[in-house]
């Protein structure tokens, strides 16, 4: 018996309708993409995202109603699965920390080609992160400065509120159903928003994030 290969799921949000169709054509020419689903803003990408559960979001920064880095944002506070790749003509040092630092899995310019756009979807799925290379030396400029200053910025300035509130919570020795039952969130929110945590602060289990806690005098808000 044959097994078929599984098929990526992507959902394109783009408020210009030439380059979702562009972008639709490229992809399915691809025997493991499918494009489940275009948006042209980003109200409309949450709504879809959560009803159509594709496995990679391709994001445009510039949309009307809620921008990229907002629509991001708001798809990570609320615990998606979905991988998140940011689709944009900017190559601004600033857009790309801001939103590998919101939790996004890759950053490719509209000016790449198909190819560097179909390994970063595929890296993405799965499990990796992928930078366009020819900002890879941004990004290392980027956390080269972040951590000759880390010792400036407060932990306020790296975690989302909600963020910090989960890890004073995993201080406290909660598990991740306990912190749901005590912020009124979903279990699976909380697993996302604990590995965000983990990114962060550079840590990779819950003793050494409790140990960090202590040593930075993280309280409740």
């Amino acid at each position: 018996m044959i097994k078929l290969q599984k098929q990526i799921k992507v959902l394109i949000v783009d408020d210009h309708s030439l380059m979702r169709q562009g972008l639709k054509q490229i992809l399915e020419l691809e025997s493991d993409i499918k494009v489940i689903g275009q948006a042209s803003n980003g109200e409309d990408a949450i709504h879809m995202t959560l009803e159509c559960k594709p496995d990679v979001v391709l994001l445009d920064i510039n949309m009307p109603l809620i921008n990229g880095i907002e629509t991001l944002r708001r798809l990570k506070d609320i615990g998606v699965d979905s991988k998140v790749v940011m689709l944009t003509i900017h190559d601004d040092r600033e857009y790309l920390y801001e939103t590998l630092n919101i939790g996004a899995d890759g950053y490719v310019l509209k000016d790449a080609d198909s190819e560097t756009l179909i390994k970063a979807i595929r890296d993405v799925y799965r499990g990796k992160s992928f930078i366009q290379p020819s900002l890879a030396i941004y990004l290392a400029k980027e956390y080269k400065t972040a951590k000759k200053d880390s010792d400036k910025s407060t932990v306020k300035d790296v975690l989302t509120r909600r963020e910090y509130e989960v890890l004073t919570l995993v201080a406290e020795g909660l598990n991740n159903k306990e912190i749901a039952e005590r912020l009124y969130i979903s279990e699976k929110t909380v697993k996302n928003h604990v590995s965000n945590i983990f990114k962060k602060i550079n840590v990779n289990d819950r003793i050494q994030a409790a140990i960090y806690a202590y040593k930075n005098n993280i309280k409740k808000l």
